[in-house]
Order: structure tokens, then sequence, then C-alpha cells
């Protein structure tokens, strides 16, 4: 074995090895961290459920409290001592003394820190105290007692929790009558101190500081004045508002809390006492990060078993894969006869026989894939020759428009003529005239229907009526092929749902293709088509004298790019769209044919149950003749083309109408503000301002004139266009028209009704 072979498989083992141990030490550091994050949370919501615990037995604690003390000091209501006092605050001027030496007497028996009585609603007024601690402040406790004691003045008892200095007091306040009714009330203030913070404590472990004014009172912790707890409690109260709590996760002296702040519930919002309350969970903590001691040491044990038992596969691995290397270099150089020898059962052999079986499947999906190719190319061709056949639709379009405008002046012209006096023979070849452009006219509307691109749409319409207009347009297509077009259309025949489009196109198709068949293998030939009711559907019969189909074709007609043309002749899309379309209105298209004998196409479609709305038929208007209702009437006529603008002058003029005409949209605005006008026709497509513009312009200028307005087109009018003429109810004529046509829609808007 030499260096360079030795070097080429250290480096696979290294490519294979270095991502896997770094997937692994990704794994591990990922479980240790969703681990630490899970874990710390469990910890932190159950110490966040004790402290809410805990916080919920302090705020009954202090209820019970007040409670107790409320209870404790309400039988003095009864006592005749107090009510004595009462009396004598009315008879002696000097009763406060005689107060302030009764409740001194008494202090020591009640329990209370601080105590005072009034005779007045207002408690700054003279009253009378006692105090055990020297430090507690009687007017400022009397001070910020008035709340309370004003409500006990209301006849019942009344607590609250207040701030005396840097103390913290629970305040009772029991009125007290007399004889004669006079009303005294006696206050009480129990301080809440570091025994009652001890004794939170012992409740369920939580430490507690009670803070007044940015001051600690009481606390269950030891030692120092916590100015880092009391920075904690402002910020936690300027978060909460005055009368909600907040928690927060703090770290002191190293070691983890969840610490709530909160407002005690007093009658002075401001008053500034609240406190913070501390649960630890280091021990919880403590066991976290032993876990994550243990999952990392596993975790690197992990890897490097991993790593050992990966190095020494890959080792054994390396072996037959150079056996498949060979193969693959052999493969690559299109040798598809060599195989790999299949030495083992295990995953190796497996992949020997995965990779025999693969040099097989390339074999095979290389010669498909050469059939393909050649596949792929004729769709090429076939899909440029459609988009030729769309770009000639659209060229067909264009011309088709362009023809209309002449076909207007020829039509205009023949039948003004006609009024004329004229040998019986000039007027018989007008009447030729005539009737080719009308015909003529007939044919550019197929054209343009067919050009057009039409979204999917459904209706209930004739079947004879489709047959009709696809044979209308190849009428001049088979007559010059010699192929004589027969029609047996049933006149009883239901009308049907169908999309009358792609109904059109599939008669089109199967019309050209009988056409195309004929003209290729004889001289002369005829199509019949038929139509009829049988079975509650529509049938279509297409039947030609042509060659017919050979029976191997048959059934593969409907298959898309199947075609018997030259390259170039035809794209095999024809017949597979045919069924397509009619299998999707749920009908059916059945080919038969004999060698010789033509070919015959059935197509079945189902008759709808529904009645097909219905058709408004305009009759052709007699030819107009000349009179003259057009006297002292004047019209406008707007066009950019001079044969038509003489066409109709000359035939409004006969009527007795004043024409004057314009080129354009700016031209006729002109004339439309300087002179009166009856009726305007204006050409919808015109340089400059179209029909649509010089409407809306006029609509502004002259509302009244816009109602006498009536437009001309030369093409079929599109979507945007309807939407308009419907919401603006204006008349429309499509070039080329009769000039009973054109004089009927005059009259509709001159003298409606």
């Amino acid at each position: 074995m030499n260096f360079s072979s030795i070097k080429a498989r250290v480096s696979f083992q290294v490519k294979v090895l270095v991502p896997v141990i770094a997937v692994m030490a990704l794994l591990t550091l990922t479980t240790i961290w969703l681990v630490n994050r899970r874990i710390s949370a469990l910890f932190e919501q159950q110490a966040a459920r004790q402290l809410a615990e805990d916080v919920s037995i302090f705020k009954k604690f202090q209820e019970n409290r007040i409670n107790g003390l409320l209870s404790k000091y309400d039988g003095i209501r009864t006592d005749t001592r107090y009510a004595t006092l009462a009396h004598i605050a009315v008879e002696s001027p000097d009763w406060y003394r005689a107060a302030n030496r009764f409740l001194t007497e008494q202090l020591p028996d009640n329990g209370a820190t601080i105590a005072t009585c009034t005779f007045t609603p207002d408690a700054s007024d003279k009253f009378a105290s006692a105090r055990v601690d020297p430090q507690v402040d009687a007017r400022q406790f009397q001070a910020r007692s008035a709340v309370a004691i004003r409500r006990a003045f209301e006849g019942q008892p009344a607590t609250d929790t207040v701030s005396v200095g840097s103390k913290l007091l629970n305040v009772v306040c029991v009125p007290v009558r007399d004889s004669d009714g006079q009303v005294g009330v006696f206050t009480f203030g129990v301080e809440i101190g570091q025994e009652a913070a001890t004794e939170i404590k012992q409740l369920k472990g939580s430490d507690i500081l009670l803070l007044v004014d940015g001051q600690v009172a009481a606390s269950s912790l030891f030692g120092g004045s916590y100015p880092d707890l009391v920075a904690q409690f402002k910020t936690l109260s300027a978060t909460s508002g005055s009368s909600s709590s907040a928690t927060r996760k703090i770290i002191r002296d190293k070691k983890h809390f969840i610490a709530e702040a909160g407002r005690f519930d007093t009658l002075n919002p401001n008053a500034g006492i609240g406190y913070l309350m501390l649960s630890s969970y280091e021990e919880s903590w403590a066991v976290l990060k032993a876990t994550q001691q243990m999952l990392f040491f596993v975790g690197l044990l992990g890897m490097g078993l991993s790593s050992a038992v990966l190095w020494i596969l890959i080792r054994k691995i390396t072996e037959p894969l150079r056996q498949l290397r060979d193969s693959s270099e052999a493969v690559g150089r299109g040798d598809f006869s060599k195989r790999v020898v299949v030495t083992s059962r295990d995953e190796c052999g497996e992949l020997a026989i995965t990779f025999n079986q693969m040099t097989e499947n390339i074999k095979t999906s290389r010669e498909e894939l050469e059939k393909t190719v050649e596949t792929l190319k004729a769709m090429q061709t076939q899909l440029i020759q459609s988009e030729k056949l769309s770009g000639i639709g659209e060229f067909v379009a264009g011309v088709a428009h362009e023809l209309n405008n002449p076909l207007t002046s020829v039509m205009g012209f023949s039948e003004l003529l006609q009024q004329s006096d004229m040998p019986e023979q000039q007027r018989r070849y007008l009447d030729v005239i005539f009737k080719s452009s009308k015909r003529c006219q007939k044919i550019v509307q197929s054209l343009l229907s067919f050009a057009r691109r039409h979204a999917p749409e459904r209706k209930v319409i004739s079947v004879n009526e489709i047959v009709e207009s696809a044979v209308e347009i190849l009428q001049y297509q088979m007559r010059t092929s010699n192929i004589e077009v027969l029609t047996q259309l049933d006149p009883r025949l239901p009308a049907t749902e169908v999309d009358p489009h792609q109904m059109q196109q599939v008669f089109l198709n199967i019309i050209n293709n009988a056409r195309q068949a004929i003209e290729a293998h004889q001289t002369a030939g005829w199509l019949r088509i038929t139509t009829e009711a049988a079975d509650g559907r529509a049938r279509i019969i297409f039947q030609d004298n042509g060659p017919g189909i050979a029976p191997e074709n048959l059934k593969r007609i409907f298959n898309p790019f199947f075609t018997t043309k030259e390259v170039g002749k035809g794209t095999g899309l024809g017949l597979s769209l045919c069924y397509g379309i009619v299998s999707e209105h749920g009908g059916t298209i059945t080919p038969r044919s004999e060698p010789g004998e033509g070919a015959t196409f059935v197509i079945e479609l189902p008759i709808t149950r529904q009645t097909a709305a219905p058709v408004e038929i305009t009759l052709a208007a007699p030819p107009a003749e000349a009179t003259r209702e057009g006297v002292g009437k004047r019209v406008l006529v707007i066009d950019d083309e001079d044969t038509i603008l003489q066409m109709i002058r000359e035939a409004l003029t006969r009527n007795g109408y004043r024409v004057d005409i314009a080129h354009d949209g700016e031209s006729a605005l002109r004339r439309l503000s300087q002179y009166h006008y009856d009726l305007a026709l204006c050409d919808w497509k015109m340089p400059g301002l179209n029909g649509e513009q010089v409407f809306e312009r006029l609509n502004e200028t002259n509302p009244e004139m816009s109602k006498r307005i009536i437009f001309i087109t030369g093409d079929v009018v599109n979507e945007k266009t309807q939407e308009f003429l419907k919401a603006q109810g204006k008349v429309c004529l499509s070039k080329p028209f009769t000039l009973g046509e054109f004089r009927s829609a005059i009259n509709r808007v001159i003298t409606p009704g």
C-alpha cells in the first residue's frame, strides 16, 4: 500500500468523522441546553407557584390579624368605662387629661402599641393618647388614621394599615356611645414588626421584608439594611402600579430567588407601605447544575465511543467501496457491462446488488432518454407551429377589423345608389354588390369570433347554430378543395349546455381533418354533417368519403402528438384536444372507419333540461328610403375614415338632416361647444381621443348632449366596452351596418319610444 492510497483513505475517514462528530457535539450541547432550559423553567415555575402560595398565606395572615384585632377591640363598644369617658368629654373641658390617664392605665392590658380617643370627626382636633413605643408619634398616628376615624364616626368599626415614622401598624377604630348618644372613637394601633415577619417565614419558609417609604420596617432576614432589596421593591412597585403585585427573578449573595412586591390594602392609596417576599430555589438550582455536569460528561463519553466505533466501520467499508469506485468509473465511460462481484450478505453486499441493479436501470433509462429527446424535439417543433397559429389568429383578427371600415362604405353607398333612379340591370348589379358585402360581413364576424380568446363559459345553446358557424368559417376552403358539405340538421334538436367556442373548435378540427384527408388522396369529395336526438343525448355525425383511417391507427388518433402527416404539417394535438373538450362536457367522441370507405366521427353530448335563454333576433331592416324627418335637425359625425364620413353625410342629408363632420375627438369637442346638435355619431376607436374619452369630456361640459350620442365600432365590442355601454345606456352600431339599421338607431335616440 503506497503513501497516496493511505492519504486518500485517511482523507475519506476524516471527511466522514469530522461532520459526524460535529453533529454529535451539536446534538449533545443542544440536548444539554434544552434540558437546562426546561428544568430551569420547571424550577422557576415551581418557585413562582410556591411564592404565590406564600403571598396568599401572608395576605390571609394579615386579614386574620386585622379580623382578630377587630374582634378583640370590638368589645369596648359595650364597656361602661369607655362610655363614661365619652360622657366626661361632654361635661368637662379637661376631658382629654382624664382620657390620657385612662388610656395609659388600659394600654398594657390591650396589647396595642398606641391608643387614642377623639370625640370629633376631625381627627386633628383635640384627642387623648397613650403609647408604649416612644418612637411612635401620636399626632402623626392620628393624622394617618384620619380616614378610618371618620368612618368609625358613622357608627361601625373601621380598620386600616398605616405607617408612623419607620413603624408599620394595623389600626382598629371603634365607635362608643354614652347614654345621651354622644359618639367617641377609640383608635388602637398594633405594630407589624419583626415578630410578625418571623411568624410569616415560619408558616411557609419564604422570607419577607415589610417596607415603609423605602425603609425596612421589619424583615425575616438578618443583618444589613438590604438596600438592594429595597431597590428591587421600588422597581417592581413601579412596574406593577399601586394596587397589584409583580414578580421577578433575582440573585442575591449568589443565591437564586423569585421575588414578589406588593402593597398593603389601605384606605390611603399613597401610603407608601408594602412588602417584598422572597422564595429561594437554590437547592433546585444546585440539582440543575449537577444534572448539567452529568449530561456533559456522558455526552463526551458517548461522542468518544461513537467516534471509535465509526472509525472501525469506515475502515471496514472502505475496501468494498473501492470496487464500487472502479465499477462506477466504467459506467461513467459508458461501459454498462461491468458488474460488482457480491462477496457478502451484509449491507456492503446489498449495496453491490443495488449498484448492479442501478447500472441496469441506467442503461434502460439512457435508452428511454434518447427516445424522450427525440419526442421533445418533435414537441418543440409542434409548439412552434402552435405559436405560429396563435400569431396568425391575431393577424386575422386585425385584418378582419380593418375590413369592417371599407365594408361599411360599400354597403352604405350601394344602398344609397339603390334609392336612385337607374336602369334595372344596374340595380341588379347593386343588389349583387350589397349581398356580397353582407356575406363578407358575416365571414368577418365569424373570423373575429374565432380568432378572439374567450374565457371558458357554458351556456344553453343550439348545437345546430355551432355547426352552421363552423361550416361558414371553412366554407371557402371546402369549396376550393372541391368538397361538398351536406348538412342534415334536426330543427327539433333540443338545446344543450356547452361552451360554444370550445365546441366550435371541436367541429372545426374534425371538418378540417376531413378536408385535408380528402384533398391529399382525391380530387373531389363530400362531407355530410347530421344532427339528431337519441336516448336523451344530442348526436352530431361527421361522415366523409375520404381514404379512411388504418386499423392500427384508429386506437391512437386521440393520443397527444400522434399524427400521420408529414413533419411540419400537423401538431398531432387536434383530435386530442377534441377528445378532452368533449369528455369535459360529459360526452363521447367515437371514430369509425374502414380503409378506402371514408371516416365517421360520432359526437354525443348530454341534452340539458334547462330552458335556453331567449335570444334576441334582429330582423334585417328594409332599405331606408329618403324621407324628410331630419328637417331642422343638426347632426355631428365623428370618424377618422373619410369614406364613412361621406357615406353617413349623404345618407343623413337625403333625410333632411344638416350634417357636420369631425375627423378626431378634439375638433369634435370644439364643435360641440360652439353649436347645438340634436345628435352625435362617434367612432369608438380613433387617433387621439377615443369614443369613451369624448363621451367623458362631453358629459362634464354638456351632460344633456352626452345623452344624444351613438357609438360606431368596427371591432367586436370587448367586455370593458360592453360594461361601459350598459352602464351608460348607449346605443352602439357595429360596422358594417345597413342604412335601415342606421336609421333605426338614430330614431331610438332622437325620438325614444
